[in-house]
């Protein structure tokens, strides 16, 4: 066994290493250093850099790398990975993703199929979902579209007060599909 503690198939999970340089791991001849309060301390070595840094009791962290000279700012660099991971997590808390749910009919669907089919769609948009309804050919249904697309045509009028259609009927391969998304009301 040659992973350490990693009993599975596969491979091992990749650990990422931060890409930001700190201290001994900056590489320039010289840095711009800007201070902790925020003054310029002009163009010097990265070794005195990190001098000044200790002195202080911070880091000499790399924040502009493709700048000549390389900028670099003496700060808590523990407090600074946090407040970045504080920050896309509010961003990732803030953003809304929309769900899509799929309804699948075919020409033939009989009227309590569908009416069951369009009772989920409903309840799909008064939860904020939107709608794909699809309509699957096989075969020789591909000759009789217009009963695909007469079905589609009914969704749409079943689903006026719910739904506003976002994309009209389209046809992908043996599929045709369309679009509904909840009315700004309904949400």
């Amino acid at each position: 066994m040659l992973g350490r503690g990693f009993r599975g198939r596969g491979r091992q999970p990749q650990r990422f290493e931060d890409p930001t340089l700190v201290n001994e791991r900056i590489k320039s001849e010289q840095v711009r250093v800007i201070g902790p309060d925020g003054e310029q301390l002009g163009v010097i070595t990265p070794a005195r850099g990190m001098e000044i840094a200790k002195e202080h009791g911070l880091d000499l962290v790399e924040v502009a790398g493709n700048s000549k000279p390389t900028v670099c700012r003496i700060m808590d660099y523990g407090k600074f990975k946090f407040e970045k991971a504080k920050q896309v997590k509010a961003a990732k808390a803030k953003q809304h993703i929309v769900k899509i749910k799929e309804i699948k009919f075919h020409p033939s669907t009989d009227k309590n199929d569908y009416s069951y089919r369009l009772k989920h769609a409903k309840e799909f948009l008064e939860k904020g979902f939107k709608v794909k309804a699809s309509m699957i050919f096989r075969g020789r249904e591909m000759a009789h579209q217009d009963f695909g697309r007469k079905l589609l045509v009914q969704m749409t009028e079943d689903l006026t007060e719910f739904a506003d259609v976002e994309n009209a009927s389209k046809m992908e391969g043996n599929n045709m599909h369309m679009l509904f998304a909840p009315k700004k009301s309904n949400c």
